[in-house]
């Protein structure tokens, strides 16, 4: 990709656009995460957002996801900064701490499927909160 905006550009000067395709689709930030009362520590789950496809990682009403999830969390850099919780591989996360994006991220190899392809999404690997009762028997230790 020859236009590596996000080497250049602060991500408060980022287009909506740009900043958007940030995101590698990999769908880490739609799954429910538990945090510790006691020591903070957050603990990822496999249980996805209603919302994720499963197939895709992408959300499938992402215009009017606050709608129908009051919680789903809308990213901008001011948020990016202060968010303990993102994925290590995460653009965004990785941006803020002033890091480069890696080789499968789809801006970097110009194809949406190197994030799935590189198995850093959540495809096949997931549950729909439809599905799951209680979040603690769904606690995983493979995101990065």
């Amino acid at each position: 990709m020859t236009d590596a905006f996000w080497k250049t550009k602060q991500m408060e000067d980022m287009s909506r656009d740009e900043w958007e395709s940030l995101c590698d689709g990999c769908g880490k930030c739609c799954l429910y995460k538990l945090e510790d009362d006691e020591t903070g520590k957050i603990e990822f789950t496999n249980v996805a957002c209603k919302l994720l496809d499963a197939k895709t990682c992408r959300c499938s009403d992402y215009k009017n996801r606050k709608k129908h999830v009051p919680d789903c969390q809308v990213f901008n850099a001011k948020k990016v900064r202060k968010i303990h919780w993102l994925p290590a591989t995460c653009a965004y996360r990785l941006l803020a701490e002033g890091k480069d994006l890696p080789r499968w991220h789809p801006l970097v190899s110009g194809n949406p499927a190197t994030v799935h392809k590189a198995g850093v999404s959540v495809r096949n690997k997931i549950v729909s909160e439809t599905h799951a009762k209680n979040l603690e028997d769904f606690v995983v230790d493979w995101i990065f």
